[in-house]
């Protein structure tokens, strides 16, 4: 997969979906904010280049956790089970793409959902 692969293919989108059918977690405010985080998220990998260290990939995961903290906290804690591994699947993929080689839940130290 690439960066371009898993930028279409954020949980937001099956967020919106679910949203159109009732699912009161979520609300276009909610969604759109989590896009610009992701996406942020994307770019600042991108920027590492082809050869980042563990350590400044790292820096963007915790980056992007922090900021989903302070999403949740705002919108009402709608990051619940199935949106956390929604999130933390898309987190470690990218993480991956950009050179991390991990089987361990990187984003678990910094994430509060």
């Amino acid at each position: 997969m690439t960066f371009e692969e898993l930028t279409k293919n954020k949980p937001t989108a099956e967020w919106k979906q679910r949203m159109d059918e009732d699912d009161d977690l979520f609300t276009d405010e909610n969604i759109n904010a989590t896009n610009e985080v992701l996406d942020s998220y994307i770019n600042n990998l991108k920027k590492l280049g082809d050869n980042p260290t563990e350590e400044d990939i790292l820096e963007c995961v915790k980056e992007v956790v922090i900021r989903l903290n302070e999403l949740n906290d705002k919108y009402d804690y709608f990051i619940e089970t199935m949106e956390r591994e929604e999130l933390c699947e898309f987190i470690i993929e990218a993480a991956r793409i950009a050179g991390l080689e991990s089987e361990e839940d990187i984003t678990e130290e910094w994430r509060e959902w």
